[in-house]
């Protein structure tokens, strides 16, 4: 029996692995892809996650972007460099994940790839995993399958808080003439943005919507954006996907077990940043599970206490963002990206070197009288 079996192998996943089998415990990865695998992702990672590591992410970094561009339909643009300690990471998903697993099993953690798991059943004092190659057990489980996944309706998580935004992207080879720019696009696109994302081999391009509103034409949307940087969309693979984005504090563990990264409702309502909230999460889901291993009997619910305090509280002001900016862009863009300091306040939210409760009362005092 292990300590814990975590679903799931992206970086809330392999976070939480490598965590807790550093600190000695059993723990098994189920992953239903063969890995590595691809993953849609826009692949923007801030540098801040190296502290909460003991190792160089350097091989599973593409490239570094410094610069951020912005356009209001396609045309005024605010070109700035951020003033940051260190750039934005830019990597492939299924480079990035699989790097996290791989060092979470060189400190013991052992992987199943190409595993689905077909359904959970507690056990009196632990789980059972059923995969349809044979149980497997579990004192502990932490479910950390992303936006699709079944894990949380298993649980017994019937209505999560979250709101589920849409995305659609396409990774495009192409030779970078410039891999240190980050690029966003506001106004074509309601109630969201269009980015494009430098690779060392080519771009991540991608549009998405965070907080609701009519159906828009994303395929359509995302040529008409791709051509402006000669790109032919037409040979390219594009992918939908959905992204759970926070909506408001709420009870993340269960009897055993407990939720992490996008099952968590994680993304952040403002940027969709999905990767350093959903690593956070499963470096918190291993502490609480090794306290509870270890015998504290409340540390689940801790857990929920945590993501909830320390990630909440800031998201809260992510969403309020969120819902003033998108509702009246053409006001955000003027008031606040074209502003002098707005770029650089903007990387240093994406970077991790600043929070929104330092900036956000500002901004939304600067929206709001315009709003109504």
């Amino acid at each position: 029996m292990y300590d814990c079996i975590i679903v799931g192998a992206g970086p809330a996943g392999g976070s939480a692995a490598y965590h807790l089998a550093k600190r000695g415990r059993s723990v098994l990865v189920l992953e239903k892809e063969s890995l590595p695998r691809y993953k849609p992702c826009g692949g923007g990672v801030s540098p801040a996650i190296a502290k909460w590591f003991d190792f160089d992410f350097s091989p599973a970094i593409s490239v570094k972007a410094d610069t951020l561009r912005c356009t209001w339909k396609m045309e005024d643009p605010v070109e700035s460099k951020l003033e940051i300690s260190e750039p934005v990471w830019m990597v492939r998903r299924d480079v990035f994940d699989n790097f996290l697993i791989e060092q979470a099993k060189k400190q013991g953690a052992e992987l199943k790839d190409n595993t689905e798991v077909k359904g959970i059943e507690f056990k009196g004092d632990h789980w059972e995993v059923d995969t349809g190659y044979g149980p497997l057990s579990a004192r502990y489980l932490i479910a950390a399958d992303g936006a699709k996944g079944s894990m949380a309706k298993w649980l017994g998580f019937k209505e999560r808080k979250r709101r589920l935004a849409a995305a659609l992207e396409a990774e495009v080879s192409a030779d970078i003439k410039d891999a240190s720019t980050l690029h966003f696009e506001f106004g074509i696109v309601k109630n969201g943005y269009i980015w494009n994302f430098p690779k060392a081999d080519g771009y991540s391009i991608g549009v998405g919507t965070f907080i609701g509103g009519g159906k828009q034409d994303f395929k359509k949307i995302l040529d008409q954006y791709a051509s402006s940087f000669n790109v032919d969309l037409k040979s390219a693979k594009q992918y939908g996907h959905p992204l759970c984005v926070w909506d408001g504090n709420q009870k993340l563990h269960t009897q055993n077990a407990i939720l992490a990264g996008e099952a968590a409702c994680v993304v952040d309502p403002f940027t969709a940043e999905g990767i350093r909230p959903s690593i956070f999460s499963g470096i918190k889901a291993a502490e609480a599970i090794d306290k509870a291993v270890g015998g504290e009997v409340d540390a689940l619910e801790k857990y929920s206490q945590i993501i909830n305090d320390e990630w909440g509280s800031e998201m809260s002001w992510a969403k309020k963002l969120a819902g003033a900016f998108y509702r009246f862009p053409g006001i955000g863009y003027k008031v606040g990206v074209k502003r002098p300091s707005g770029a650089q306040i903007m990387g240093k939210i994406l970077c991790g070197e600043l929070r929104y409760g330092e900036v956000s009362g500002r901004a939304l005092r600067r929206l709001v009288p315009f709003g109504g």
